[in-house]
């Protein structure tokens, strides 16, 4: 076996190195979409330090977002990493404390301003190429649990860690291209609908022209009548999974069951709850309880069963409404990769404002990396995590040269990765958005 080199010379300082090669292709698709002068003309306010442009400073923080690099101090990585910079087109790396200070300093005046701009780059991205007919959307909320003195952290539901102040965000996602639509920080003590609807008319409002339908998908913390009779007001679609009341449970066993498939049982009843405007078709999902339940079953049992109802106003059969509805755990996947892969628990501020602002810098980063797995990557990645893009595309190590007074940059050999760079390439110069 061969034994590696005994005697080897060892240097550093090389300028024509880095980790983040595959940034070039981000920042081309950042640079179709003109992000850097969308950013500075939206969010344009006086600066004492006039070094960087609101939109470069934006994009420091955006960057490391993506790229893996959770804490704004962690990103000081790329302070030293000249090629990354040439790479993006900034012109060197801010300090984190100059980071922090920007963003206390852009809220609360100019965080309207960028979260205006995000909306304007979705409703380009959701009509392009061709205006959707259908919307699903997918609410849901999730606890983010801080640790020391945040504004407005305050103690309530927490699952995690309880008793441990949080942040609650209300959350909406479009179910079908899995974009973000909608959301809202909010203190840890904020019940699980609060907010629902206004969060709902938001997203109506960035709604394009040519959507005929609207579906809405819940689960049983928006089980509740305001936010139905606000639905079926617009004509919507919805399926929400039901509080399980005395009433309904008392119900369940009297049911007349049928096995459209095997280990699935299902029924329907119409029943009018306490307060809400006339009955509703509720569908039952019946499983027979296995022996070592998993932590996804956490459903009502009785007897030898585990149960779920929802309630829907859709014509769906019980079990096609099942597998509808069971889509929505996509939303749940997201946020679990909103947490882990572009670290939206990693709270940067003491200041509410300040942290609202990051939190939404999060989700603007969160729907760019989706539009550019969209529009510019081969189909193999159109469902690939983050952490699998940052592997495979964005984190590959690279080397820039010049030959014959051209840059040149330089890549491994990386099989499936070279056709998909390649690929990208193409879409990216040929994208017209």
């Amino acid at each position: 076996m061969p034994r590696g080199p005994r005697q080897l010379t060892i240097t550093f300082g090389s300028p024509s190195l880095t980790h983040y090669g595959g940034a070039y292709l981000l920042h081309r698709f950042l640079s179709r979409l003109r992000l850097r002068k969308l950013l500075t003309q939206a969010a344009r306010f006086a600066q004492r330090n006039n070094r960087y442009s609101v939109g470069e400073m934006l994009l420091a923080l955006l960057y490391p977002m993506i790229l893996g690099l959770e804490r704004i101090e962690t990103a000081q990585l790329l302070r030293q990493n000249g090629v990354f910079q040439y790479l993006t087109g900034l012109p060197s790396y801010p300090e984190a404390s100059t980071l922090r200070r920007f963003l206390l300093r852009l809220t609360p005046r100019a965080l309207p301003k960028v979260r205006a701009l995000h909306d304007r780059l979705l409703h380009r991205m959701t009509t392009h190429p061709k205006p959707p007919f259908r919307l699903i959307f997918d609410v849901d909320s999730t606890v983010l649990v801080v640790y020391g003195q945040q504004e407005q952290a305050r103690i309530g539901y927490n699952p995690i860690k309880r008793g441990r102040p949080s942040y609650h965000p209300l959350l909406c996602f479009e179910g079908q291209t899995k974009d973000f639509w909608h959301g809202e920080l909010r203190p840890g003590d904020a019940h699980t609908a609060s907010g629902t609807l206004a969060l709902l008319a938001a997203c109506w409002k960035k709604i394009p022209v040519g959507v005929r339908s609207v579906i809405v998908r819940a689960d049983k913390g928006f089980f509740d009548h305001t936010l139905v009779e606000w639905l079926e007001s617009r004509k919507t679609g919805f399926v929400i999974v039901a509080r399980l009341t005395q009433p309904i449970k008392r119900k369940l066993a009297h049911l007349r069951y049928v096995t459209p498939s095997r280990g699935v049982e299902v029924a329907e009843f119409r029943y009018q709850p306490t307060r809400w405007p006339h009955p509703y078709r509720f569908v039952v999902i019946r499983r027979p309880q296995p022996e070592e339940p998993t932590a996804q079953l956490t459903l009502f049992k009785l007897g030898r069963y585990h149960y779920q109802v929802l309630v829907t106003n859709l014509a769906l059969r019980p079990l096609n409404l099942w597998r509808f509805y069971n889509d929505r755990a996509g939303v749940e996947l997201l946020i679990r990769q909103l947490k882990g892969d572009y670290a939206l628990g990693s709270i940067p501020t003491r200041h509410f404002f300040a942290n609202e602002t990051y939190f939404h810098l999060l989700l603007l980063a969160y729907n760019l990396v989706n539009w550019f797995k969209r529009l510019c990557l081969p189909p193999a990645f159109q469902n690939a995590t983050l952490q699998t893009l940052r592997h495979r595309i964005l984190l590959i190590p690279a080397q820039l040269r010049r030959t014959e007074n051209r840059p040149r940059l330089i890549l491994p050999a990386s099989g499936p990765g070279e056709a998909a760079w390649k690929y990208a390439i193409d879409r990216i110069h040929r994208l017209k958005v």
